[in-house]
């Protein structure tokens, strides 16, 4: 059942390191999951530099999806929202037509502390590209929850799978869940999506009688269910859902149109989109 193994390739941000899983060259998506970098585990000592900080930036045609196991990130953007997020909570932010955000390390920076979570974008379908944007936060209680007698322990961020719908507003469907594992611990991944994946963020894991360890993602084949079995206590974080159809993709850009990227590096280089009103004196200036 497996198509491809992807291992993440580490970036550096500037004193912040991260593994870029998707885009990957011969498999841009899985499903609507356009971007998928894991940040950390990186320990910081108090009083850390803001060199860390990701300055307000500009995007389109997407959701971003930051997901903690540690740590904690300061959201500030276009449409006024200033957003803490920790461990376990979910930060949706729909770019739609264009926003702009930041996200810091502000408290953290007083005490220091393990940095580790997922950064995903889930492209918008063509009827969404161009909506208004927005962003919504939750907390664990919109996320539903289940553990099994064996070992098993899940979270279902986003989406609609395993019987479960999370309190998140989404565009396509999709799903995107949050598995630990015990060693030893089974657990089954249904075929109910066409596309589907499973990313390693810690430990080891057997599928179909080979080991995969933390840094790899499995993209698998549509029709048949998958069955993990956990060689390490082991974090999965799976994802996918209906293809949105074919995207561009250029720096914090996406669309189903060159054209409209193009308009929005225009806009982003000439000054056109807005700083978030709570952090509005620095940014990132298009590569």
């Amino acid at each position: 059942m497996i198509d491809l193994v992807i291992d993440q390739r580490r970036r550096d941000l500037g004193g912040f390191e991260v593994g870029r899983v998707l885009p990957f060259a011969s498999h841009r998506m899985v499903g609507p999951f356009i971007f998928f970098d894991h940040m950390g585990p990186k320990s910081f000592e108090p009083g850390f530099g803001r060199e860390v900080d990701v300055r307000p930036h500009p995007h389109i045609g997407l959701s971003t999806v930051t997901y903690l196991f540690d740590g904690e990130i300061t959201h500030r953007d276009s449409v006024g929202a200033v957003q803490d997020i920790r461990p376990g909570e979910v930060n949706w932010m729909t770019a739609g037509r264009g926003i702009t955000h930041s996200e810091r390390f502000d408290d953290m920076r007083k005490n220091g502390g393990l940095m580790h979570g997922i950064q995903a974008w889930v492209a918008l379908p063509e009827a969404f590209e161009e909506t208004d944007p927005a962003f919504a936060h939750h907390g664990p209680d919109d996320l539903p929850t289940y553990e099994s007698p064996d070992g098993l322990w899940a979270r279902l961020i986003a989406g609609k799978a395993f019987g479960a719908e999370a309190r998140v507003k989404t565009h396509s469907p999709m799903f995107y869940v949050h598995w630990a594992l015990k060693a030893g611990a089974r657990a089954e991944l249904p075929a109910e999506y066409p596309e589907r994946a499973a990313y390693v963020a810690e430990g080891e894991v057997e599928v179909e009688g080979r080991t995969y360890h933390a840094g790899q993602m499995l993209v698998f084949k549509p029709g048949e269910p998958v069955l993990f079995t956990a060689v390490t206590p082991a974090i999965v974080m799976l994802l996918g859902g209906e293809p949105v159809g074919p995207r561009f993709i250029e720096w914090n850009f996406v669309a189903s149109s060159k054209e409209r990227i193009e308009q929005a590096k225009a806009d982003w280089r000439a000054g056109r989109m807005k700083l978030p009103d709570a952090d509005h004196d620095e940014f990132i200036p298009l590569p």
